[in-house]
């Protein structure tokens, strides 16, 4: 297969990817602006795959991924293999089934794609879940990449630190062969990541170096955000970005979330109570109030472009797309800047 981009572009510079589980692709997405190609997605649910041939025409969709002993690639064609195996089976929400879930054995199923096409690099997301799951669906897709020839790391990242409203914790893994003279760590952790040095006291709008955990033990994440006081930057009229990280005292609440496009009345300031865990949309003059976000704000809290979801759909133009499969899709997929955060990474360790 040729190495062409969402609309057909020649990305010679660039890797292939196979994205597999992939539902609306958040990897491509994240991925264009390197200049990175999908060969090929596998996604079988209905709305998902309809974005897909909405918004890449051009790629095919190989459909399910236990059938991927019928796909037509060869050995190396590869470059990179990515997906998100479905998290029902391990998520606390759910009833943990792990690997007894058909879903939950798809993780088995990438792992056998894996061996068959031996791409360069690997790199798989799913709940943190997964790391307790009773039937030990992530050591042995661990012990499968070791035996396949893989070094890994893997690393727990909250969507939060690379500059989306929302906490959304993901473990990730990150694999590539022995044939590479660069370890996968140093996609996951930087070097000052691991001196275990605390950043002290800091003003408003210091920035600063949160923790999180990781195969190496505890460490601080690699990325930086800014936390913006939010009635400053009400004041000053610049509230210009919804994806803007922002941190907001109230009565009783700590909220982190968003400005909306020219909010300069508090009233665009939508999050999540850090407490309660419930969405916010603030009014400056009414106080609090509790609402459901909009299929575009949920596109934006996951780093999506505006309306990337809103697709004809069973014969109804886009501006008629219902709601709930949206919300669904968007829900599934991954934070478009921690995908791009580990592609840009990947990219720096390319031999």
């Amino acid at each position: 297969m040729d190495r062409r981009g969402r609309n057909g572009k020649d990305c010679k510079l660039g890797l292939n990817y196979l994205s597999v589980c992939s539902g609306i692709e958040a990897a491509s997405v994240a991925w264009e602006p390197i200049g990175w190609s999908p060969a090929a997605f596998a996604e079988i649910e209905p709305f998902p795959a309809a974005v897909l041939k909405a918004r890449y025409p051009n790629i095919p969709n190989l459909g399910d991924l236990t059938n991927h002993e019928e796909w037509n690639f060869r050995r190396g064609a590869i470059d990179i293999l990515v997906g998100g195996t479905p998290c029902q089976p391990f998520s606390v929400a759910g009833l943990r089934r792990g690997l007894q879930d058909p879903r939950g054995n798809l993780t088995l199923s990438f792992l056998a794609l894996a061996e068959k096409l031996r791409p360069r690099w690997l790199v798989w997301e799913n709940v943190p879940g997964v790391l307790t799951d009773k039937t030990n669906a992530f050591g042995q897709l661990l012990c499968g990449l070791e035996k396949c020839g893989y070094r890994y790391a893997y690393r727990v990242l909250d969507a939060q630190y690379w500059g989306v409203p929302q906490r959304r914790r993901r473990v990730f893994i990150v694999a590539n062969t022995r044939a590479s003279r660069r370890h996968p760590a140093e996609v996951l952790f930087e070097p000052e990541s691991l001196q275990g040095d605390l950043t002290p006291s800091r003003p408003k709008g210091h920035v600063y170096t949160p923790g999180v955990k990781g195969s190496t033990g505890e460490g601080s994440v690699c990325a930086r955000v800014t936390t913006i006081d939010a009635q400053n930057e009400i004041d000053r009229g610049d509230s210009t970005q919804l994806a803007r990280l922002v941190t907001c005292n109230l009565p009783h609440r700590e909220v982190v979330g968003s400005l909306t496009n020219g909010a300069k009345d508090g009233s665009g300031l939508n999050g999540q109570d850090i407490r309660t865990g419930r969405i916010i949309a603030f009014n400056s003059h009414s106080g609090l109030a509790v609402r459901r976000l909009t299929p575009r704000e949920c596109e934006r809290l996951q780093g999506f472009p505006d309306d990337y979801t809103m697709i004809e759909w069973k014969g109804k133009p886009p501006l008629e797309c219902p709601h709930s499969p949206r919300y669904k899709s968007i829900g599934n997929s991954m934070a478009v800047p921690v995908m791009r955060w580990i592609g840009e990474r990947i990219a720096t360790c390319i031999d």
